[in-house]
């Protein structure tokens, strides 16, 4: 539930923030989070291929996003892949399976 995550995210003290998500609707989830503006560093990730399955991007992915989460400024983003997207500038492309920014002029 979308508005369990922002509720948590906004009463966490922490001011950097790492959700484990589904693929499918991260970037709905990132959507609702960063509407709603909060002063932290939310950074949302996931696997392509499940953690069961060997040659699973999870445990790179995680990795990825908490180091993410230390350096970009306050914020909501997407991590997977080596790719940090902003969460106003991100899709999950279904048909190719990966995520990939709306616009080709993106700082990240």
């Amino acid at each position: 539930n979308r508005q369990h995550i922002l509720a948590s995210c906004r009463a966490a003290p922490e001011e950097k923030i790492v959700v484990i998500h589904g693929t499918d609707t991260m970037a709905l989830t990132a959507r609702v989070l960063g509407e709603a503006g909060l002063a932290k560093t939310i950074v949302l990730t996931g696997a392509m291929i499940p953690f069961s399955i060997q040659g699973s991007d999870a445990l790179f992915n995680l990795g990825f996003a908490c180091a993410a989460a230390q350096l970009l400024a306050h914020g909501v983003y997407i991590a997977m892949n080596g790719t940090v997207f902003a969460w106003d500038d991100v899709r999950k492309n279904t048909q190719t399976g990966v995520f990939e920014r709306m616009t080709p002029e993106s700082p990240f």
